[in-house]
C-alpha cells in the first residue's frame, strides 16, 4: 500500500468533506424508543387528558418526566431540531399525528404514570408500522399450528 499525504490526494482527487445527513423520521423515532427503553421500568408522567384541552392549548402541554422530556434531554435529538418538551414540539419533530400522540402520552390511555419501556415499544410501532402486522401474523400462525395439537390431545 502506498502512503500519500492529504495534499497529494487533493492533487489526485476532488476531496470534499461530506455534510452529515439529517435523521429521517424513522431514525428520530427509533432514537426516542432507544432512550425510553434504556430504563424500561422508569415511571414517566403522562399528559393530563389531552382530549379535554382546547385545540390551541394542546401543543403547549408538557409534564416533567414525560416521554417528551426524555427525548428533549437527549443532545442528539436536540441537535437534530427538537425544540422543546411540549406536545407540539414532539408532534412536529417526530412527525406524529395527534391520534398517535394521544395514544402515547395521554392520561386517559395510560393512567397518570406509565412504564418507559411500554412507551418505547409504542414509539417503535409508530416508527415501524409493519410491526403491528407481524404480531397479528404470529398470532394467526400460532393458532393454526396449535389447533391440530389441541385436537390430538383432547380429541
Amino acid at each position: 500500500m502506498e502512503y500519500k499525504s492529504v495534499e497529494q490526494l487533493r492533487d489526485l482527487a476532488d476531496v470534499r468533506v461530506s455534510e452529515k445527513q439529517p435523521m429521517t423520521r424513522r431514525q428520530r423515532l427509533e432514537r426516542w424508543a432507544e432512550l425510553l427503553e434504556q430504563d424500561p421500568e422508569r415511571r414517566l408522567r403522562s399528559l393530563g387528558e389531552i382530549e379535554l384541552k382546547a385545540p390551541s392549548e394542546r401543543p403547549l402541554m408538557r409534564a416533567p418526566d414525560s416521554p417528551i422530556a426524555v427525548a428533549f434531554a437527549d443532545p442528539m435529538l436536540r441537535a437534530e431540531g427538537l425544540a422543546g418538551d411540549r406536545l407540539g414540539d414532539a408532534m412536529t419533530f417526530f412527525e406524529i399525528s395527534e391520534d398517535d400522540a394521544h395514544r402515547l402520552m395521554c392520561s386517559c390511555m395510560n393512567g397518570w404514570s406509565m412504564a418507559s419501556g411500554k412507551v418505547g415499544k409504542s414509539v417503535r410501532r409508530i416508527a415501524n408500522p409493519m410491526m403491528r402486522y407481524d404480531t397479528a401474523l404470529m398470532l394467526a400462525v400460532g393458532t393454526i399450528v396449535a389447533a391440530p395439537a389441541l385436537a390430538f390431545v383432547f380429541g
